[in-house]
C-alpha cells in the first residue's frame, strides 16, 4: 500500500515559474506557486488507483516522465522499488527529485531531459507512467512520449500508464471539443488538447501498447472536496488564504474554475493501464 502521509505530499520544494508575473504564467505553475502540490486532474484517488493498478513492487525500475514536484515519485517511493527514475526539464525539479527520500533500499536518479527524448537506455523499465503531461502536447508531441515510453519498457514485464484529462463522450461533437481547447487554453495559458477515452486508447495502440484496464473521474481539480482530499485541510486552507491575499492570483484561479464548471459535463480524468502488444511473428 502505498504512503499517504500528508508530511510526504507537502514538503517545502520550488516551484517552477519562479519569479514570472501571475497573470501571464500557466495555471498549474500559478498553482504550484500558491501551494497546491497535487496537480493530477483525476487527483491523489485516480493516481493512486494508476499506481495500484501498474503494481509496482521491490522488483520494479520504475520511470516518471514529467515528475513535477514530486507528489506521485514519494508514493511510488513507498512501494519500495528497486529503482526510481525521474524525468523532468525543469531544473530545480530535478534538483528536488534527485534528493527524494526513499523509506527502502530503492535506488533514486533524476535526470533533465525531455520526455520524448530521454536519454534513458533502451528496455532500463518494468515501469514507466506520466501524469497530466500528454494533454499539453500536440498529437504528434503525444505520439513521440508513447513512443519513447514504449521504448523504455523491458519486453517481458513492461507496464505503462497516464492520468490525463479526458473528453466526453467519445462522440463529442468535434466543434464543442474546439470550443472546450479554446476555453482551457485562456484559462490556463498553455495549450490543452484532451483526447476522449477511445482517442486515447486508439493513441497507444498506434504506438504499440495494449490497454488492459481504464478509471475515469470527474475533473474537479479547484472543488473544495477534491482540493481538501488531494492536499489536506490545513494545506487547502493555506492555499485559499494566499489566493484571497494575491487579487491577480484570485481572479486566474476563479476563471479556470469556471472554465471547468462550464463544461463539466464534457470534462474529466482518465487514467489508463497499458502493455507492449507482442509483436507479430
Amino acid at each position: 500500500m502505498a504512503s499517504t502521509d500528508r508530511q510526504a505530499l507537502h514538503r517545502d520544494v520550488p516551484v517552477p515559474g519562479h519569479g514570472l508575473d501571475a497573470a501571464g504564467m500557466p495555471g498549474h505553475w500559478l498553482l504550484a506557486r500558491l501551494g497546491k502540490r497535487v496537480l493530477r486532474p483525476g487527483g491523489v484517488e485516480l493516481t493512486r488507483w494508476m499506481l495500484d493498478a501498474l503494481g509496482v513492487d521491490p522488483r520494479d525500475r520504475v520511470v516518471e516522465l514529467a515528475a513535477g514536484l514530486g507528489a506521485t515519485a514519494r508514493l511510488t517511493l513507498g512501494r519500495r522499488p528497486a529503482t526510481y527514475t525521474a524525468v523532468d526539464r525543469d531544473a530545480a525539479a530535478v534538483a528536488t527529485l534527485s534528493v527524494l527520500d526513499a523509506p527502502g533500499p530503492t535506488v533514486v536518479h533524476a535526470v533533465r531531459s525531455d520526455a520524448a527524448n530521454t536519454g534513458l537506455p533502451d528496455g532500463c523499465a518494468t515501469v514507466v507512467y506520466g501524469e497530466a503531461m500528454l494533454t499539453m502536447q500536440p498529437h504528434p508531441a503525444k505520439r513521440r512520449v508513447v513512443r519513447e515510453a514504449r521504448r523504455l519498457l523491458d519486453e517481458g514485464t513492461g507496464r505503462y500508464a497516464i492520468h490525463e484529462l479526458c473528453l466526453l463522450p467519445d462522440d463529442l461533437d468535434p466543434a464543442l471539443a474546439d470550443r472546450i481547447n479554446a476555453d482551457l487554453g485562456d484559462a490556463i495559458h498553455v495549450g490543452a488538447r484532451p483526447l476522449t477515452p477511445r482517442a486515447w486508447s486508439e493513441l497507444l495502440a498506434e504506438e504499440g501498447f495494449t490497454v488492459t484496464s481504464r478509471r475515469t473521474a470527474p475533473m474537479a481539480l479547484l472543488e473544495p472536496r477534491r482540493l481538501i482530499a488531494d492536499e489536506g485541510l490545513l494545506p487547502a486552507l493555506r492555499i485559499a488564504g494566499r489566493a484571497l491575499r494575491d487579487p491577480v492570483a484570485l481572479r486566474r484561479v476563479t476563471h479556470m474554475r469556471r472554465v471547468f464548471q462550464r463544461h463539466s459535463a464534457h470534462l474529466g480524468a482518465i487514467s489508463m493501464l497499458a502493455v507492449p502488444t507482442p509483436d507479430q511473428p
